[in-house]
């Protein structure tokens, strides 16, 4: 598929010693490429420049990098782009697609030589995309200026597309054959970074590594949902408890140990083997008590095992016992992790909805100390029973009944309101009833009906109703041996939580539920002063905390952040700074993108009954591709005599192994049809590989909406067809970004699926992408050298080098799984470097955590409000790289900013498309484009 080439804007005058090396423009006629490369894909995609020269006296001074971007990457390992001229890459996108920003007015001289035109006849056999590529306006880039090296800010991406010095005779790269490539340097080894240990290098280079916090952009006042927590005991003491002869019960553990309160104070927590104590006792002691059941004198030894410092990260998870019973004491009820108060519950009677307050709360410790880490929560909880739903299914289908049933249950999680606990469900047991008898752990035999009525005082009114099955996660007894159960709980007594799918697509709904749950600055921060007060008016939950030595401060904390200027967006020919809403709709959709791809072979699928919307639809994109820069044939008009899944794909078949030149499937179906989604999506990604768009005839059915809808289309159908809207300034050169996550599959055993997206070119608008299948619970990856040396390999084909610097940003780890991630994942990253001959990249991993608590407020007044965006707290919270940032703007599904990285976002929608819908993985000639979106 050919890129869209840009209008001829002839010749301008421009100085030989002021001439720019554009991708379609070489000092001399090209060389034909080698023909191993000439097939890495569209020609002119990847450029070859010379190989990088050290600096000499005669190549002039070296320009210094920028200081805010030293001080931003030198800790990583990674260099900021030198000032010296790019002699292996491409520009970085500047003011314009390739804009480096030259003067008429430059200062310094280079040597003269011949200034090809603008359009040589011999490079537009290289292809299309170099001309796409080059379309920057010769006007805007000479008005941009040369600045000198000291006039140079110390802003954003200072000296990139704002004006670079050029030292004399280092303006224009020598051309390079591309087919006698020279062989990539050979590099040090670079260690890997892992969490635990700081990557070797210079004295200098380990002292700022400790530098955490930046100070690019402006100060601002902010206010946390943090409550410091001050220790005042001077330890806390670990000490193991032994049972002689061994005591199994719990209970009976808790109850003997009590008994010697008068040795071990009042003030204790113990779990069955570790205690707990704010004072010290003996080195060893022992205690005897007498078992009731059988009488019998069991030794009780206590040892000291640790002394612990108060703000020790070894008490944290005792701190977050004692405050899970300061929760209690308020008169809260744990469910899952977080704590409801369900006497406050808000009810949605229209809607059968039950909503519960309550806070999520732990103690944790950060670079500012100890910490309460306190959100508001809200647990959604339907008035209608998992029986309920069953006989409403029943009634709409009742020949698949049992199948569609366990379908809409596995996954979901149920509460059980007799003990306020939540299950997953994992299967349905249609063959046990309540009638069924069970083994109790007294080895008991009795009924479910019984069991109720005996333990809750409940009568269960359906006896024939199946049971659901919650399977916990594997653990081990005391022996060592792992304990395998299930828990079968009643439909009649299980509530679905959360919200209903049907809901989430009804607008007045969720608008009734988000005023109910979504909540101000004001009012979070008054919902945490009340847990404040609540805790500090209960004299029994304010023991709790003072005996231990803790005490909590009377107000959230407050520190002071940075707000980073706003980031600059290059389409094609233009750049623009983000307006404060972050939304670029307007820019995007009036402009011309990077990138388009004409579709010249597209068809157009839809029943007979949406004809007139999808006549509508047609004729509004081929109004709004021209401003786009994107050039749209008629398409092949497809009819259906009506909307079964069957004939959508039998069509679709029938048409693509006749005309096997098109480039784009667009469906228009009747409603939200998962299945027909699902099974269009498999056809295209799978069975026979071509980009497609399934639209309901719901969302372009209003005509006051069809122009903005469309425009999303269009631009989503650009980039599945190879094209690239938008891009940022990338301060890094030879960098390549990846981005991973992992979705499990509920109705598959929970088999996991690996998205893997990397970039794949020098400007971060060309990804590359694979899935990876793995086994059941498995959420370490598995498979990372398939992906990443499939993606290395593609880079080099695009640009004819591989990338010095790899940055990886890793999503779905918990902070359990940090040190797996180091020392298992990271290893096998570096392994795929050895594929390659004498290649060591550098390279940094950031795993990214989107289920965070950490709120932040602007505190410059007295009611707190939303801080501005971009506002940045790189001290006593996680702090947030630059690059990080930066990408942040480039999801293209989205013209606005994200709250991920735009690559993990990208290998989401991959996992999410590929577990969900496709079940197996796509097929391999889609790898390159965006098809997920």
């Amino acid at each position: 598929m050919d890129p869209v080439r840009p209008r001829f804007r002839g010749l301008s005058p421009v100085h030989p010693s002021q001439s720019v090396r554009m991708p379609g423009s070489w000092p001399q006629a090209p060389k034909p490429l080698d023909p191993a490369l000439s097939r890495a894909g569209p020609a002119g995609r990847g450029h070859v420049f010379g190989k990088q020269k050290e600096p000499s006296p005669q190549s002039g001074p070296v320009q210094k990098e920028s200081v805010g971007l030293v001080s931003m990457f030198r800790g990583l390992g990674l260099e900021t782009a030198s000032q010296t001229p790019l002699k292996r890459e491409v520009p970085p996108l500047g003011r314009g697609i390739l804009g480096l920003g030259l003067s008429s007015s430059m200062a310094c001289k280079d040597k003269e030589e011949p200034h090809p035109t603008f359009l040589d006849p011999s490079s537009l056999a290289a292809g299309d995309s170099k001309m796409a590529e080059a379309s920057v306006g010769w006007n805007r880039m000479l008005r941009r200026g040369t600045l000198d090296a000291s006039l140079l800010p110390v802003g954003r991406a200072a000296g990139l597309g704002r004006g670079i010095y050029k030292a004399p005779g280092a303006l224009s790269p020598p051309y390079q054959d591309p087919a006698q490539l020279s062989p990539l340097p050979a590099l040090p080894q670079a260690p890997l970074y892992s969490l635990d240990t700081p990557p070797l290098g210079t004295a200098e280079r380990k002292k700022e590594l400790f530098v955490k916090q930046g100070s690019k952009g402006t100060p601002q006042s902010l206010g946390l949902n943090l409550i410091k927590i001050q220790c005042h005991n001077e330890a806390v003491y670990q000490y193991h408890v032994t049972f002689s002869p061994n005591v199994e019960c719990k209970s009976m553990r808790f109850g003997m140990l009590k008994d010697h309160q008068a040795v071990t104070g009042n003030v204790t927590a113990f779990d069955g083997s570790i205690l707990y104590l704010p004072v010290r006792l003996q080195q060893v002691l022992e205690l005897k008590s007498q078992r009731k059941t059988d009488s019998a004198e069991i030794t009780i030894k206590i040892q000291l095992t640790k002394i612990l410092e108060p703000c020790s990260d070894l008490c944290i998870p005792f701190y977050n016992v004692v405050f899970r019973r300061v929760m209690k004491l308020l008169d809260m009820k744990l469910v899952g992790r977080n704590f409801y108060d369900p006497t406050s519950a808000m009810v949605l009677q229209q809607h059968r909805l039950q909503i519960w307050p309550g806070y999520a709360a732990s103690i944790r410790r950060t670079d500012g100390g100890l910490f309460l880490l306190a959100d508001v929560s809200h647990k959604v909880i339907r008035n209608d029973s998992v029986l309920d739903i069953m006989h409403t299914m029943y009634l709409q289908n009742k020949e698949n009944f049992q199948d569609e049933c366990t379908k809409l249950l596995v996954g979901n999680i149920v509460i059980t309101r007799y003990n306020n606990r939540t299950y997953r469900i994992d299967d349905v047991d249609w063959n046990k009833t309540p009638k069924d008898s069970f083994i109790m752990s007294d080895g008991t035999e009795i009924t479910f009906l019984d069991y109720y009525s005996k333990n809750y005082g409940i009568t269960v009114k359906e006896e024939d109703q199946p049971l659901l099955i919650h399977r916990p996660s594997e653990r081990q007894n005391n022996q060592g041996m792992l304990l395998k159960s299930e828990i079968l709980l009643l439909p009649e007594l299980s509530f679905m939580t959360g919200i209903p799918e049907k809901m989430k697509k009804d607008f007045r709904a969720m608008k009734d539920l988000t005023q109910q749950i979504n909540l101000s600055p004001k009012q979070h921060h008054s919902a945490l002063e009340c847990l404040l007060q609540r805790i500090s008016k209960n004299e029994t939950a304010n023991n709790e905390l003072t005996r231990w030595g803790l005490y909590l401060q009377k107000d959230v904390h407050k520190i002071e952040g940075r707000v980073l200027p706003m980031e600059r967006i290059n389409l094609r020919n233009i750049s623009f700074i983000t307006s404060p809403e972050l939304n670029w709709i307007k820019e995007v959709t009036r402009d011309l993108s990077i990138l388009t791809v004409p579709m010249h072979f597209w068809a157009l699928f839809y029943p007979k009954r949406a004809m007139d919307q999808a006549r509508e639809l047609v004729n509004m994109l081929e109004k709004i591709a021209g401003p786009i820069g994107m050039r749209m044939s008629p398409p092949a008009w497809v009819e259906l005599k009506d909307d079964r899944i069957e004939t959508y794909v039998r069509t679709i078949q029938s048409m693509l192994g006749v005309e096997g030149k098109i480039q784009m499937v667009v469906c228009i179906i009747m409603g939200t049809r998962d299945d027909l989604y699902g099974a269009i999506k498999k056809l295209c990604c799978v069975q026979t590989p071509v980009p497609s768009q399934v639209i309901n005839v719901r969302t372009i059915g209003q005509p006051t909406r069809l122009r903005s809808v469309a425009q999303k289309i269009l631009l989503q159908i650009n980039c599945k067809l190879g094209g690239e809207l938008w891009g940022v300034d990338i301060p890094l050169k030879q960098l390549m970004v990846i981005g991973m996550d992992v979705y499990h599959d509920p109705s598959r055993g929970m088999r996991s699926v690996v998205g893997f997206v990397a970039s794949i070119n020098l400007t971060l608008t060309k990804w590359y992408s694979r899935v990876v299948f793995q086994m059941p619970h498995q959420e370490i990856v598995d498979s990372l050298k398939l992906c990443l040396v499939g993606s290395l390999k593609k880079f080099y084909e695009v640009n004819h080098c591989l990338p010095d610097k790899i940055v990886v940003y890793r999503d779905g780890v918990s902070d359990g799984q940090l040190k797996t991630v180091a020392s298992y994942e990271i290893p096998q990253l570096q392994k795929c470097f050895e594929a390659f001959e004498n290649y060591h990249p550098k390279m940094v991993v950031f795993v990214v955590q989107k289920k965070i608590s950490t709120n932040l407020y602007l505190a410059a007044t007295e009611n707190f409000a939303t801080p501005s965006p971009g506002t940045v707290v790189d001290h006593t919270i996680t702090s947030c790289e630059w690059l990080t940032f930066k990408l942040c703007h480039m999801y293209w599904n989205w013209p606005g900013t994200i709250r991920v990285p735009a690559p993990c976002k990208y290998a989401h929608k991959l996992a999410f498309l590929s577990g969900q819908i496709l079940h197996h993985e796509p097929a391999i000639q889609l790898c390159e484009n965006l098809f997920f979106l």
